[in-house]
């Protein structure tokens, strides 16, 4: 069986071209931009990458096109597939077809950290003996790839309510038909598919009346946007956590301590990830983990050797007593809670570059909110963006941090060499290639000394 997957280097992607390989399948695949760490799993793997998508790249005697949902009428390629009725369908609809019906789907969802909870609640299970199946849209550094079968009945998986394929506009985790499912918290992003809130609560809504009555709902009771969809109907047992809520079925404290309070039982969380918010993904990822029938203690003791994700908070070099992180945050909320956290460990200045990188944050959805949200830095760094909707000067004399417009990423580049010092520290803010400025920077930074 040979299948071909148009869009092949975006996380999702990337980790079904993994799965199908692992079953035995024949994988190749285009993509407009290929950047690390998804393109070197996919070499790594033996798997073939095309670079374009020129229609005479596709090979014959394929089985079926797996189409990503950053595929668009006119693209060459799917052209090319309608005009001769060959056969394709989607990633989500293809995983589930192929690889987690027959399993214990363990889905994680939620506007933000679900790769990193992913990342957890596969390493708990792993640890455990369990030999989780799994897809992340990252890679956990205690696991080899960001996707893996496994052999017993568990799968994990990153559960984006982003759309399916542009023929099909459901989110992608209506496919996957959980059993356990963690609803982190959720705010209105995407704006370019979706109108407003209420239309990302519908497709929640639709993910939890899909799920069965001896499943369980694990959900962060903080959030009234994600109280709202469960009041919407839910017919699954369900589990709270939450920082602030004092009816929670479990609460978290700023001393990174869980409390059953069902149980009147206290456990203490030991992360090398900082920030309560890492500690509500851990405590999510611990119950969702004893759902499977692994002990909260046994679950809390394997964090304590979670090392992180690839790209979140994640630190790439040191140089000159000047530390190069790099994360994934675009969404302001994920950019205040981690400037938050750096600023709180760093003995210099914080130096934020940030892309401007999804459509939501090119329509300008998000302006006001972008300025409370980098605060905590010292100094904030932007490219000019022609993609833009609106106008970045306008808002950088009224930041409330020093905020600089630089026109490419070479003065960018220009400017951290020539002003950070030894206690300072950088982080590097994009869900995409950035134009390769991180290797671009330590190669810079490197020739500095």
């Amino acid at each position: 069986m040979k299948i071909y997957i148009l869009g092949i280097c975006g996380t999702f992607m990337a980790g079904i071209a993994l799965l199908a390989r692992e079953l035995g399948i024949d994988v190749a695949g285009s993509d407009a931009e290929v950047y690390p760490p998804m393109s070197t799993q996919l070499s790594d793997a033996g798997i073939e990458l095309h670079d374009g998508y020129t229609a005479d790249s596709l090979p014959d005697n394929t089985s079926v096109f797996i189409i990503g949902n950053v595929i668009t009428r006119g693209n060459p390629q799917f052209e090319y597939i309608l005009d001769n009725n060959l056969p394709y369908i989607s990633g989500p609809q293809w995983l589930y077809e192929n690889v987690l019906k027959d399993r214990w789907v363990l889905a994680v969802a939620g506007t933000h950290g679900k790769t990193t909870t992913s990342s957890m609640l596969a390493w708990i299970l792993h640890s455990s003996g369990l030999n989780p199946g799994y897809l992340i849209g990252g890679v956990g550094k205690n696991l080899t790839q960001s996707a893996q079968l496994g052999q017993g009945p568990f799968f994990i998986i990153e559960a984006d309510e982003y759309d399916t394929a542009l023929f099909d506009k459901r989110s992608k985790f209506v496919h996957y038909h959980p059993q356990t499912l963690i609803l982190n918290n959720l705010e209105f992003d995407h704006a370019d598919i979706f109108d407003d809130l209420a239309a990302i609560q519908r497709q929640f809504h639709h993910l939890i009346r899909m799920m069965p009555a001896r499943g369980l709902i694990i959900h962060n009771s903080d959030c009234p946007a994600l109280d709202q969809v469960i009041a919407m109907g839910c017919w699954t047992e369900c589990l709270s956590f939450a920082a602030e809520d004092s009816t929670a079925d479990f609460s978290i404290n700023e001393n990174n301590q869980l409390t059953d309070r069902n149980r009147d039982q206290q456990y203490d969380l030991e992360l090398a990830q900082s920030g309560l918010f890492n500690s509500m993904n851990a405590a999510a990822a611990a119950l969702a983990a004893r759902h499977a029938g692994v002990p909260l203690p046994v679950s809390i003791e394997s964090l304590k050797d979670f090392e992180g994700v690839k790209r979140r908070q994640e630190i790439i070099a040191e140089i000159d007593g000047v530390r190069i992180i790099d994360d994934f945050a675009h969404h302001p909320t994920a950019i205040e809670l981690t400037l938050n956290t750096l600023k709180a460990n760093t003995r210099g200045r914080l130096y934020a570059v940030i892309e401007l990188r999804s459509n939501t944050m090119k329509m300008g959805i998000f302006t006001k909110s972008l300025m409370q949200s980098i605060a905590s830095a010292d100094e904030v760094l932007l490219c000019e963006n022609q993609a833009l909707q609106w106008d970045i000067h306008a808002i950088a004399e009224t930041a409330s941090t020093l905020l600089l417009i630089k026109p490419n990423i070479n003065q960018v580049i220009s400017h951290l060499v020539k002003n950070t010092q030894p206690g300072d520290q950088i982080v590097i803010m994009s869900n995409g290639g950035f134009d390769n400025l991180r290797q671009r920077l330590i190669n810079a930074m490197q020739s500095r000394q």
